[in-house]
């Protein structure tokens, strides 16, 4: 027998941010559990995390330079999560998880196997919708990255 905590609650996904570092383009979303604004301090802690680990430099012949990062305030912890688009249709995914008694202690979780959670995955889906329908299928030309960028999730879900 499943045991569960609750059931399920949606939670907002919002677009936070177009952030530019180094020839990096990031989409910055917010997700919280308890229905409000995630802390300042924690979209601020996740850009530093970003950038200890996006590569330099941001645009090369395989990478793009653009990407989106997630912060989760979840009920039992904090998620925050690093993305890029590389090889045309490849992602790269890093997740650092902080329990709420240390906000700012997060671990690198990815060699464990947290690849997301149901919330996180509604932003990783409509990412790759996105790459898809403005990079790689673009029925109105050539890639278009500024196209990509201009996608934002916005949503209860």
């Amino acid at each position: 027998m499943i045991h569960l905590n609750g059931k399920y609650s949606p939670r907002q996904i919002s677009f936070l941010d177009l952030w530019e570092y180094e020839g990096w383009k990031m989409k910055v979303y917010g997700i919280s559990s308890a229905g409000d604004y995630l802390s300042e301090k924690l979209v601020v802690k996740a850009k530093e995390i970003a950038m200890g680990i996006l590569p330099t430099p941001a645009i090369t012949e395989n990478r793009y330079g653009v990407g989106f990062i997630g912060v989760h305030e979840g009920e039992g912890a904090t998620f925050i999560f690093v993305d890029w688009w590389t090889n045309e249709n490849e992602l790269i995914h890093h997740v650092y998880v902080a329990s709420h008694e240390n906000p700012t202690d997060f671990e690198y979780v990815t060699p464990t196997g947290l690849i997301a959670c149901c919330w996180d995955l509604k932003v990783l889906n409509f990412e790759r919708d996105s790459w898809i329908e403005q990079v790689l299928n673009n029925p109105k030309g050539p890639p278009d990255i500024d196209g990509y960028l201009k996608c934002h999730l916005n949503d209860l879900v």
